[in-house]
């Protein structure tokens, strides 16, 4: 009898010492997983900024169409003006050797020509979600206090989202913690709502 007890006291110690253990490793699991996710999340934003910027430096706007920014990244043009000769130069000045010639730079290349692992076809999705999620995208323009019309676009990706498959309570728990101070429960890039220059919410 002894001897059943003491070996139900050892499961029951194990038991505990185990529930003990998870309790204190789910939220460490959960942050490092939680990080890796964000981290892929911010250079893929980060991404979506530059080509927004691209985009804009052309259209003089920003779009809200992923299908529009893809396809304006991968077949679209810069026009560079391009200087041969010195102005320094006062001869080549005096001879008319000092020109000025604009030529056309594939955006693609020019952006991520150096990037191998870069494909433009994964822009507009979350990462982590199998490409069964597309990050919210919108673009505006906004009217100054002067009158200025100001050209904003805002990306993000809740964490609902973002963490899915991760537990559950701790999602909740990190929500209501942005909420309390008044932040977005994701990760988001620039705003519709007031021009931040395309400013993360990680910065």
């Amino acid at each position: 009898m002894k001897t059943a007890i003491q070996g139900l006291l050892t499961i029951v110690i194990l038991l505990l010492g185990y529930a003990l253990y998870e309790s204190i490793m789910k939220p460490i699991r959960f942050n490092q997983e939680r990080d890796v996710r964000y981290d892929a999340t911010i250079e893929r934003l980060k991404d979506i900024r530059t080509c927004q910027n691209a985009f804009k430096s052309e259209n003089s706007k920003f779009t809200a169409d992923f299908d529009s920014l893809i396809d304006f990244i991968k077949t679209g043009n810069f026009k560079v003006i391009m200087q041969i000769g010195s102005m320094d130069d006062s001869l080549a000045v005096a001879l008319g050797k000092v020109r000025r010639d604009t030529v056309r730079v594939p955006v693609l290349d020019s952006l991520y020509g150096d990037r191998e692992d870069f494909n433009i076809e994964d822009l507009k999705y979350v990462p982590f979600t199998n490409k069964e999620n597309v990050f919210e995208m919108g673009a505006t323009i906004l009217l100054t206090g002067s009158k200025v019309r100001v050209p904003v676009f805002e990306c993000k990706v809740h964490n609902d989202v973002l963490l899915k498959g991760l537990d559950r309570q701790l999602i909740i728990n990190l929500n209501a913690e942005r909420k309390r101070i008044e932040k977005y429960e994701g990760l988001k890039v620039g705003s519709l709502e007031e021009s931040n220059n395309g400013a993360g919410n990680w910065e």
